[in-house]
């Protein structure tokens, strides 16, 4: 099985390419941000991705959502610092097949890989009931986030996502009044308070 590692820290591609050859998967390249991760899938067609969310140039779940559109039974594995209920309502609904701490054993991400290899159309998370509130943020809005976040303006969120300026802005919109929030600077705020930014 081909699987292609998307993460934007050396030493954690490194690692899950070492556990994941030890057990007979092949890694056929990794990247480290979402621009390298479509022009590798693009080159090796893999039949898994592991996909970290806080990228470089985006959010992770913008590639899963991209990817699912593509083929529609490539496995794939979400890898988060965060636990959240958000989180992991959002990497259900972008189309991912799991949905990993990155404090778990190796052991759980290799379980999870094999889960979403053998059910492509299933959903799996040991947090099923993770910590925090659940602010009904959707994974496009938590993409937009986590761009206010990075400092980027409406025309760079938009350009990063492929999104129109005024879809930005209506994310915005629904972002604020999920979070009861008058701008987006208190929106930050009580996004970092519930542990949806890291």
């Amino acid at each position: 099985m081909k699987v292609l590692i998307v993460d934007d820290h050396a030493v954690v591609r490194h690692g899950l390419k070492t556990a994941l050859e030890s057990h007979g998967f092949q890694v056929v390249a990794e990247a480290a941000s979402i621009n390298q991760a479509r022009a590798f899938i693009a080159q090796t067609n893999p039949d898994a991705l592991i996909v970290d969310i806080n990228l470089p140039d985006g959010s992770g779940f913008d590639l899963v959502s991209w990817s699912r559109k593509i083929s529609p039974t490539i496995a794939i594995v979400v890898l988060a610092l965060n636990d959240g209920k958000d989180y992991v309502r959002a990497a259900k609904l972008a189309g991912a097949n799991a949905f990993i701490v990155k404090n778990a054993p190796l052991s759980d991400v290799l379980a999870a890989l094999e889960f979403a290899l053998s059910s492509p159309h299933s959903f799996s998370s040991k947090n099923i009931y993770p910590s925090g509130i659940d602010s009904g943020l959707s994974s496009r809005e938590i993409d937009v986030l986590q761009s206010i976040n990075l400092g980027l303006s409406n025309t760079a969120i938009a350009t990063n996502l492929y999104i129109s300026v005024s879809t930005v802005k209506t994310h915005v919109s629904s972002i604020l009044r999920k979070l009861n929030a008058d701008n987006r600077v208190q929106a930050l705020s009580i996004a970092r308070d519930r542990g949806l930014l890291v």
